[in-house]
């Protein structure tokens, strides 16, 4: 079969008609960002920030129209809003032609008032490493579960766009969020925490390959669409890296702080090191370091082994006059129970590997709480 081409796509997208203009979406110059990949498709739609909830039939008329085409595999667009000329200045022209915009800019560049995002979550934590492949997502969850064991109200945001991890490893890969009107989604709920991920929205074996605007755009409607209500601590398992993902929460989402993860061995030190210097340099607090994958505990015998050496993180974590939150070894429950969709602090509550979990929790609870850090204000960017 042919490879599904840009021109076919483009095609297929003149078809759809806004409404209000009675014109297609293409002479009206609102697609962009378009992305063709083995038959996957992901566009963006650029509408005026007022008509957002109303363009969401024409986003799904969108998908609709290029998903005739023969050859594609699967389609996302994603609305993203942007000011009409009425309400700002000209936008300069960025990459490839298409507008340049920034969360926050206003009328005449002036700062404009941001929504909240998130508003009954008392404190965001970000958990995050500078390169993957060190078990940050199944830190993330057992960290969410340790604060749940502890007493506290929890929401879980898988954030990693690209390799959403956090349904299969709260036991609901396959599931659908539920809508009540249309507009907003209901977060999943298990293990008494509630959790959002792009996983719940498409197949698991679909890559996902937008670009920046478009992961920006879902993280937001993650954080300002879906239901979450009161909560106590929000945990975000951040994707890895220092790309696009981390500049929208760190920038436009009030980060209590970051907690870095990280294994043993120098190469995994180097970039942990990125992610703690990129949360410095956007003023978020980094409130410690873990060490996971920290030795390998024979299930059979109990000797310890430093299959990538050992204290490399607690030895950064003083260099860097961070607090150590703790080491957590690599064990077969800890992978066992994470794959099987019930994480070891709910599977085996008793166990050294939960306990020490909580015991993180515990100390990042006493520190959001105290007076080593507050809930952080989002700054404001401004285009000049």
């Amino acid at each position: 079969m042919a490879a599904v081409t840009e021109d076919e796509v483009l095609d297929a997208l003149s078809s759809v008609i806004e409404p209000e203009n009675d014109e297609d979406i293409i002479t009206l110059q609102m697609v962009s960002g378009l992305v063709i990949k083995d038959g996957n498709v992901g566009f963006t739609l650029e509408v005026d920030p007022s008509k957002g909830e109303a363009m969401e039939p024409l986003r799904q008329a969108a998908e609709t129209a290029v998903n005739k085409i023969p050859g594609v595999l699967s389609v996302t667009a994603v609305l993203t809003a942007h000011n009409s000329p009425q309400q700002s200045k000209p936008p300069q022209a960025g990459p490839g032609g298409g507008p340049k915009s920034a969360a926050g800019s206003g009328v005449g560049g002036a700062p404009k008032q941001k929504e909240v995002l998130a508003p009954g979550i008392k404190h965001i934590l970000a958990v995050a490493s500078g390169k993957g492949g060190v078990g940050k997502s199944t830190v993330a969850v057992n960290m969410a579960l340790a604060f749940a064991a502890n007493g506290q109200t929890v929401a879980l945001l898988d954030a990693d766009i690209y390799g959403p991890s956090q349904p299969r490893l709260m036991g609901l890969a396959g599931e659908k969020p539920n809508s009540p009107d249309g507009n907003t989604l209901e977060p999943m709920q298990r293990h008494g925490i509630k959790l959002m991920s792009i996983g719940f929205l498409v197949e698991e074996d679909t890559p996902m390959i937008w670009r920046g605007p478009m992961v920006m755009s879902a993280l937001q409607q993650f954080l300002g669409d879906v239901h979450w209500g009161e909560c106590d601590i929000m945990i975000v398992d951040m994707p890895p890296g220092t790309g696009d993902a981390q500049l929208t929460m760190s920038q436009q989402v009030p980060l209590a702080g970051a907690v870095i993860v990280s294994t043993p061995q120098d190469i995994a030190l180097i970039d942990a090191r990125k992610g703690l210097n990129m949360f410095r340099k956007v003023e978020v607090p980094v409130l410690g370091i873990i060490e996971n994958m920290s030795y390998f505990l024979c299930p059979s015998c109990g000797h310890q082994a430093d299959i990538f050496g050992h204290g490399g993180a607690r030895d950064e974590a003083g260099q860097l006059d961070l607090p150590f939150l703790g080491e957590i070894p690599l064990h077969i429950d800890i992978r066992e129970t994470s794959d099987g969709g019930d994480p070891i602090v709910v599977s085996q509550p008793d166990s050294k590997h939960a306990e020490c979990f909580r015991s993180i929790a515990t100390q990042l609870w006493n520190t959001l709480e105290g007076d080593k850090a507050g809930k952080r204000a989002a700054p404001n960017i401004v285009i000049q």
